[in-house]
């Protein structure tokens, strides 16, 4: 469970067993070059202290994770706690929490550019729109456009260029 400053008590007591000279037994780093991304994230993992156990019945870790580096050429850092009932190593616990923020950035793009959380669609038509925005989400990126945002705009006024994208056969992988 990602433990955010909203929940300003456990955020507090998670931090600050990952502050000064405090031994963390478990630590684990991946480095991810592309895609415009120099960055080294660190996973730092102990057992969490009894007051947390017992507030918060099955979990064992607490956790923290930390991305430093360039994205975009610009300087990059972020860090976040997390509080876990998983039992495992720190390599893979830093494995399911990068593949937590990829799932993160896709819905962070579906609300910032195709504004998915202001509508209010009943019955089937949420579904519905889901899907027809990850097509269009999967369509820029297969037609070679990084950002959402630039694909969009490309496409919006252009119906010519917008159906060539739909009929457009992908390549065989």
């Amino acid at each position: 469970m990602t433990v955010k400053a909203n929940q300003k008590t456990l955020h507090r007591q998670i931090r600050s067993q990952f502050q000064g000279k405090r031994k963390i037994p478990f630590m684990a780093t991946d480095h991810e070059i592309g895609h415009g991304r120099d960055i080294t994230w660190t996973l730092r993992a102990k057992q969490a202290p009894e007051h947390i156990r017992e507030a918060w019945i099955g979990s064992s870790w607490i956790v923290e994770v930390a991305a430093d580096g360039t994205r975009d050429s610009k300087p990059f850092q972020a860090s976040h706690v997390f509080l876990t009932s998983l039992r495992t190593t720190p390599e893979a616990l830093l494995r399911l929490v990068r593949d937590r923020w990829s799932i993160e950035g896709w819905h962070w793009i579906r609300d910032t550019q195709l504004h998915e959380d202001a509508h209010r669609y009943r019955g089937n038509g949420a579904g519905v729109m889901a899907t027809l925005r990850t097509a269009a989400m999967n369509l820029l990126r297969l037609c070679g456009f990084q950002s959402i945002r630039a694909g969009m705009q490309a496409v919006m006024h252009d119906i010519k260029a917008l159906l060539a994208m739909v009929t457009r056969r992908p390549n065989p992988c």
